[in-house]
């Protein structure tokens, strides 16, 4: 075993999980209805049209699979996603152009294609929009990039342990950015406040009571992946580990996996950070729930206390799995990628990236985990990159 992949191994380890016994069944009515594949299908269509649009690329890390005891563990790498180095550029910038698609046709009385304003043709009449979010980074920076390519304004909020370098990138790209004392979930409110007072629209990946089209868009933007890794595996996954801050990622993921092979679905494995586990205790409660961010994450994408409520319709159905791990292996785990000691191609992985990679490498230790997964060496197991160096100082530090 590379002594690298061995230090990660030893230092890989389950502060807390929660798991159930999941029966395969097709995709359900019920989220056919919240969820459709209509809905997921015009998100993608639309993205393939993007300027600069290409699939982003999976590698095969045949030494992790080995460590792991599996036979394949497969990396969705999200790094060069439209030069924004996250999935994020999938979900926020299409329900920008979804959102003002249908306000400017309102306001011309006719219909107004994204493609049309993608190309400028209403600058004039979306400079009278401002669209809003709250973010650890990556989404604001996506929101920010689809208003400026519509020709809107974007007000952002952040929290407090918002990097410096991801706050630049947004304001780089016309963003004006407001950042506030408190946590992820404080600069949630701080918008939908601000939005309220001043007739903005909130482009979030969150949903809560009576705000679900606009996340159901971002989330539908997701699943571009999905559609990408369906033509790009030799077979489908067995089993998807998969990182959850707010639930929206995971949750476009697994619906968009199970309304392609309904039955066949792949086991999924909810990972979070132990110090916002919202999703794992929404499990354990059967319902929603909030937990309180005594800590920041170094992993700051996943630093969210309340789990989105479309989120929850999808993850409480299928969800196998879920576990929480902690910070200290995942500078060993972004050096392994970045410096290319488990791969022949060296991958540039942000601190959310690494989360499957720790969990795989976690559940190995545990016989009674891999037992109740049938994680074995036939097992092919996906994981999701999703982000690069988004704040490009902050992962030098790490990684160099």
């Amino acid at each position: 075993m590379n002594n690298s992949i061995k230090t990660l191994l030893e230092q890989s380890n389950i502060i807390s999980s929660w798991g159930q016994s999941v029966s395969p069944a097709a995709y359900p009515e019920a989220l056919q209805t919240l969820f459709s594949l209509e809905l997921m299908q015009t998100a993608q269509q639309e993205i393939r049209s993007w300027d600069g649009y290409t699939p982003s690329t999976v590698h095969d890390l045949t030494e992790f699979a080995a460590a792991a005891g599996v036979h394949s563990v497969y990396f969705k790498d999200e790094s060069t996603r439209f030069g924004l180095g996250s999935f994020k550029a999938l979900g926020g910038a299409y329900a920008v152009m979804r959102y003002l698609s249908v306000a400017l046709s309102q306001i011309s009385d006719s219909a107004v294609s994204m493609q049309s304003i993608r190309k400028g043709q209403w600058k004039d009449a979306a400079a009278s929009i401002t669209v809003t979010s709250a973010t650890d980074g990556n989404h604001g920076r996506s929101v920010a990039w689809g208003a400026k390519q519509a020709g809107c304004n974007c007000e952002i909020f952040i929290h407090a342990e918002v990097s410096v370098g991801r706050e630049r990138a947004m304001a780089d790209l016309g963003a004006t950015v407001t950042r506030i004392d408190g946590d992820y979930d404080e600069s949630v409110r701080a918008c939908a406040e601000a939005a309220s007072k001043n007739n903005w629209q909130v482009i979030s990946d969150t949903s809560y009571p009576g705000y679900e089209d606009v996340p159901r868009e971002v989330m539908a933007g997701y699943t571009m992946m999905v559609a990408e890794l369906l033509e790009q595996l030799p077979e489908p996954p067995t089993h998807i580990i998969i990182q959850a801050g707010v639930g929206g990622l995971a949750a476009a993921v697994c619906a968009g996996f199970w309304s392609a092979l309904n039955e066949h679905m792949p086991k999924i494995i909810i990972v979070e950070s132990s110090y916002s586990a919202c999703v794992q205790q929404s499990l354990v409660n059967n319902k929603p729930s909030a937990v309180p961010i005594e800590n920041e994450t170094m992993m700051a994408g996943l630093s969210c206390g309340e789990i989105s409520l479309l989120a929850w319709e999808v993850l409480s159905r299928c969800t196998s799995l879920a576990l929480s791990i902690e910070d200290t292996a995942v500078p060993l785990a972004m050096q392994i990628l970045g410096k290319g000691l488990a791969h022949n191609t060296a991958i540039e992985a942000g601190e959310c990236a690494v989360p499957g990679l720790i969990s795989i490498l976690a559940i190995q230790q545990e016989d009674a985990l891999r037992k109740q997964l049938a994680l074995d060496a036939n097992s092919r197991v996906l994981v999701f990159g999703c982000e690069g160096a988004t704040d490009a100082e902050l992962y030098n530090s790490i990684v160099q």
